[in-house]
């Protein structure tokens, strides 16, 4: 059996990217990019690109730090909000990490390359790429006919107990070059974990981003959310968002990995308070294949780290190395 390496891109943004990055850069047969949404309008990142009109740093940051060589030390120094800044009302509040990154943009001029400097300075393994480097709102259409633009008023609305029905970018993003071709030389594809409407979608409706995933032979697997997202998703399943996915790429996903494990009681409880529902599976379309599990192993809503990284790479290897006869034999 010759193994080899896998060239992965794992596409989304907030909390649940870094996440699953931390879990797959462990892996030695695993090359892991994060293609990163850049449409984040709100804390620092929004903050910083209002005032500096820098591109929003805080995504990247995080991805950045996922992939770095030493995580703990790099998040301790680079996601400190710096005090002798406090004063000063422009910079205060903000992170070193997205001070230092909006400062590499602005001396290079070019967002990409900036990216790539701090990958080289945080000794990442894999590349942090922004989906687009061209500034734009994601916004959303309510199946009452109104609408909203930006990520935090989308957010608010569905909490709110309005259920999207359109999701889209003003102006219109493309694709940035360098990013179109990394993602044409994947081995797959892995959208998710994150915010369903905010962080994970935006990616996938921009310009160029269809093309080069019809160039891209490998599979689409779909990491889907532990909670539904306020009450304007009550009753919304893995098998829906799936169906976005797929209508927004104009391919299926290939595979939908879904937790089915539950938190204890009192943590359920908590979570329904904020009209939050564990997310259930329902019934997927097409070939797509169902890779279930218990992910969901604290009161804390976060894919276990380790278990997500084995998940995958279970998947990888009996979809990519299937027609070698010692995995086949291992895998059954």
């Amino acid at each position: 059996m010759q193994l080899r390496e896998f060239n992965v891109g794992c596409v989304g943004g907030g909390t649940g990217l870094p996440s699953l990055l931390g879990g797959l850069k462990t892996n030695p047969w695993l090359t892991v990019n994060a293609v990163v949404t850049m449409f984040d309008s709100g804390g620092s990142s929004g903050q910083l690109r209002d005032e500096l009109g820098v591109l929003p740093p805080g995504d990247v940051l995080k991805c950045a730090l996922a992939l770095s060589r030493n995580e703990r030390e790099a998040r301790r120094v680079l996601l400190s909000r710096l005090p002798m800044l406090e004063a000063n009302t422009r910079l205060g509040g903000h992170t070193g990490g997205n001070l230092l990154l909006s400062m590499m943009e602005q001396y290079s001029g070019d967002f990409l390359e900036a990216v790539d400097g701090l990958r080289l300075l945080l000794g990442c393994r894999g590349r942090v790429l922004p989906i687009s480097t061209e500034p734009a709102s994601v916004c959303a259409q309510y199946s009452d006919g109104t609408e909203t633009r930006g990520e935090v008023e989308v957010d608010a609305g569905q909490s709110r107990g309005r259920q999207v029905k359109r999701v889209w970018l003003e102006p219109e993003a493309s694709i940035h070059p360098t990013v179109a071709d990394a993602i044409r030389t994947f081995d797959a594809v892995i959208i998710g974990p994150g915010s369903f409407f905010t962080s994970l979608m935006p990616p996938l409706l921009v310009r160029g981003v269809r093309e080069a995933l019809a160039d891209m032979d490998g599979p689409i697997i779909l990491i889907a959310n532990l909670l539904t997202e306020g009450r304007g998703m009550r009753g919304f399943t893995a098998a829906d968002s799936a169906r976005w996915v797929s209508d927004a790429l104009g391919r299926p996903v290939d595979v939908v990995v879904a937790n089915t494990g539950r938190p204890s009681a009192e943590a359920l409880a908590r979570y329904a308070s904020e009209n939050k529902e564990p997310l259930e599976v329902g019934t997927l379309e097409g070939e797509t294949e169902a890779v279930l599990g218990r992910f969901w192993c604290t009161d804390i809503a976060r894919h276990d780290r380790r278990r997500l990284a084995f998940a995958v790479w279970t998947i990888l290897s009996q979809r990519l190395l299937r027609e070698d006869p010692v995995v086949s034999a291992f895998s059954s």
